[in-house]
């Protein structure tokens, strides 16, 4: 496992992990024990006095943020929730890419505010029964983090700030990279069903994705990066089958797939497809978090067309080289970007709720 102690400047596709490595585990458990946080301060202004109203207020979402932020308040937060997380994982393989999805998913949307967690009431559909987020999973893991963190420590520590902490635990318990997460995120009241239809498609091109990554400040080194999560995936058929039949009006199967590699998906997603739990791993090594996924993308065998899409376009395919070639410069700007997307839409107006899946 690698350490990273990053300092950051401030699809549909029902993703699952298969065998889990617990011999990581006790790892992560003595990085916890052992790390020293890193204490972030704010750059001195030496600016008009005219603009300082307008500069405090641009830069307090991210003054609000802190590595060091429940130190006082809930010194054993983090362990109680890697606790939680440990423990799930151990009875479910599926746990860690489900939060790892879970994350993407609520900050990509409105920003890390915990929407997706909240349940739809007879008002509202909420955005985890948004067509992208039916699949998702593992928010009963949510719930007993927060029943044990508000037992240790009430109305403290937020629902947002578990799925960020809970995201980082499950990549470096699966072997990839570890990283100070900034913490003291506030949870919103606000979900809706009709959010997630903003999350890239997997059937988008290069274009496409670097413009909806550009949306919530996240740059093309993001996009790529951030699709190195699906090491720890499974897809079902659904959301690649297009290219398996019928492709376009000149090729029956998308011609960027390898040949060999098609016709294990075809055999996996029959026509007409009657298994709805039929679908393929998106990484031969879907238990472990490593660099496999941009060797496999390389070789023609990535599983969704967004994610071949990007060895074809120069902007992104240098960067997927790079990372095949040097897996700890992957797991450095992996972590890096995880961090970029967690400081997204940070809100200053939300709640710490009491319930994950409701607001009061």
């Amino acid at each position: 496992m690698t350490t990273l102690y990053i300092l950051p400047y401030s699809h549909e596709s029902f993703i699952i992990s298969h065998i889990f490595p617990l011999f990581l585990l006790p790892v992560i458990f003595i990085q916890y024990q052992k790390k020293k946080m890193a204490t972030f301060a704010l750059n001195k202004l030496f600016l008009p006095i005219v603009f300082l109203v307008l500069i405090i207020k641009v830069s307090q979402s991210k003054a609000a943020l802190d590595a060091r932020y429940y130190d006082q308040t809930c010194p054993e937060a983090e362990k109680i929730i890697l606790d939680t997380v440990r423990n799930a994982s151990m009875h479910d393989p599926k746990v860690p890419a489900r939060f790892l999805r879970m994350f993407f998913h609520d900050c990509f949307i409105r920003g890390c505010d915990a929407s997706v967690l909240l349940d739809s009431t007879p008002q509202n559909q909420a955005e985890k029964d948004g067509p992208p987020n039916i699949s998702l999973g593992a928010f009963y893991v949510i719930d007993d983090a927060k029943a044990k963190l508000e037992r240790a420590c009430p109305q403290t520590v937020s629902c947002a700030d578990i799925i960020t902490i809970a995201a980082r635990d499950v990549v470096a318990m699966s072997g990839g990279p570890f990283w100070n997460v900034l913490e003291g995120r506030k949870d919103g009241r606000v979900s809706s069903a009709s959010g997630p239809i903003n999350l890239p498609a997997p059937t988008i091109n290069v274009s496409q994705l670097i413009q909806s990554f550009a949306k919530r400040g996240l740059g093309v080194k993001d996009l790529v990066a951030l699709s190195g999560g699906h090491t720890l995936g499974f897809s079902h058929c659904s959301s690649f089958q297009a290219r398996l039949h019928n492709f376009s009006s000149l090729h029956d199967i998308d011609p960027s797939l390898n040949s060999e590699f098609t016709e294990t998906l075809r055999k996996k997603c029959l026509k007409p497809n009657k298994d709805r739990n039929a679908g393929r791993f998106l990484d031969s090594t879907a238990s472990t978090f490593d660099n496999n996924y941009y060797k496999q993308l390389l070789a023609g065998k990535g599983v969704f067309e967004s994610d071949q899409a990007i060895i074809s376009d120069y902007r992104t395919r240098w960067i997927v080289e790079s990372f095949a070639k040097d897996q700890t410069l992957f797991f450095k700007e992996f972590a890096a970007s995880m961090v970029k997307l967690g400081n997204v839409g940070v809100i200053e107006n939300g709640e710490v709720r009491l319930k994950c899946r409701m607001v009061y």
